[in-house]
């Protein structure tokens, strides 16, 4: 009498539970990494575009104080064209002594004046072009630490 040999039987349910549960988490991987990809590659677009536009005010309010600068420059030299007429026009070295004291007072008002003009345009130009830069950065910093608090 011969006994058939039996083939024993390989329960596949297992391996197929397991493939299909790597299947899924290389799914839901695959799926956060382009996600995250698209947040950054969203992140890097608004930073480029924080930078223009920061450029954009940079290069307007460099203009302005540029024309302020060149606008003091030909008042002084007009002042300075009148005060050489009157010096011209003198009679005694009193009134030489006087102009020339009318002209250094009125010089020194008119730069002390126009460097704190200079000094807040200045000042004003520098925040208005980080404010972009700014922004941009703490909504980087928000969405970072967003994970880190979830």
């Amino acid at each position: 009498m011969t006994t058939a040999k039996k083939t024993p039987t390989i329960d596949t349910k297992p391996i197929e539970e397991a493939v299909a549960a790597t299947k899924e988490q290389v799914e839901k991987a695959s799926t956060a990494a382009m996600k995250s990809y698209d947040e950054f590659a969203a992140l890097n677009k608004d930073a480029v575009d924080a930078y223009v536009k920061a450029g954009n005010v940079f290069a307007k309010g460099f203009e302005d104080l540029g024309k302020t600068v060149f606008a003091f420059a030909q008042s002084q030299a007009e002042t300075n064209v009148n005060a050489a007429k009157a010096l011209m026009s003198a009679k005694t070295i009193n009134d030489v002594v006087e102009i020339q004291s009318d002209l250094a007072r009125t010089q020194f008002d008119a730069f002390v004046a126009e460097g704190t003009k200079v000094s807040e345009m200045s000042l004003k130009v520098a925040n208005e072009t980080v404010e972009p830069i700014q922004a941009q950065f703490n909504v980087v910093v928000e969405k970072m630490m967003k994970p880190v608090a979830a």
